[in-house]
């Protein structure tokens, strides 16, 4: 694909998830950029011959990553259609459609896909839903920033386990005060308040989801920040935003990115 094609294919498609390079010098104007992540998470260093699960792609950046350690198969899934997602009855129509519109029933996995000669599949599944008897087992699993959508995390984790035959990495929002205040405890917060924002874990808490899930824990949990990337702009600045908790996350995650932390598992 030549790039000034890919680059006017970028820019029609307004609303991009991911911040990838899909061509030297053509960059997508992701919401986060997870491209700094790549050194820092407990990825496998080759994944040679392995059957690999991306759950939750939107993109596909970790996907196609993991196409490009090696992996013989990568299989991804995703729910496009958002009114199928966890939505707290209190959701105005209008919420709906405006967070809907970032998927934009896949588009932007398209395009990357096609731009990089990419074999991955892509399944319109839910995690819910997952089952070996249709997709199999797979040696390893990525599952990032989607538990904070679910209204059931540990269901969707059970679920994970099913197909998992390897590891599973998983990779998610935490309640940084949360985990501050209570290392060892585990706790977390609510949202739910009309839009698909659920449970708020602290590291401690993402910890006993993945085990009450059914799976051992390999190492201690890895906190870090997921960057914004250059599609998404700062929140207002303003003395009522530094009033209140929400509005101080806000900021603190735009100029030092979403708190995340990172957990290495195997099934039980």
């Amino acid at each position: 694909m030549e790039h000034r094609t890919l680059a006017q294919q970028i820019a029609e498609h307004e609303q991009w998830y991911h911040t990838m390079e899909l061509l030297p010098g053509v960059v997508t104007p992701g919401w986060f950029d997870t491209r700094p992540l790549v050194a820092r998470l407990p990825l496998p260093a080759t994944l040679d011959g392995a059957r690999c699960l991306d759950v939750g792609t939107f993109d596909g950046f970790w996907a196609f990553e993991m196409e490009r350690r090696g992996a013989a198969e990568v299989v991804a899934i995703d729910v496009l259609d958002p009114k199928a997602w966890d939505w707290p009855v209190n959701s105005s129509p209008d919420t709906v459609r405006a967070i809907g519109e970032r998927k934009a029933r896949g588009e932007g996995f398209e395009l990357a896909k096609a731009a990089l000669g990419s074999r991955v599949v892509r399944h319109e599944l839910s995690v819910y839903d997952l089952n070996p008897v249709e997709l199999g087992a797979f040696d390893f699993v990525y599952l990032g920033s989607l538990l904070l959508h679910l209204q059931n995390p540990v269901r969707a984790l059970e679920r994970v386990r099913t197909v998992c035959r390897g590891t599973a990495l998983v990779v998610d929002a935490v309640d940084s005060t949360l985990s501050a205040v209570f290392p060892r405890w585990p706790v977390a917060s609510l949202d739910a308040l009309g839009r698909p924002w659920w449970w708020k874990p602290n590291a401690a808490g993402l910890r006993r989801m993945v085990e009450a899930a059914g799976f051992e824990v390999l190492e201690p949990p890895r906190r870090l920040r997921i960057t914004r990337g250059p599609g998404r702009s700062a929140p207002p600045l303003s003395l009522g935003a530094l009033r209140h908790r929400a509005g101080r996350e806000a900021l603190a995650s735009h100029w030092r990115g979403d708190a995340h932390a990172a957990v290495v598992a195997r099934p039980r």
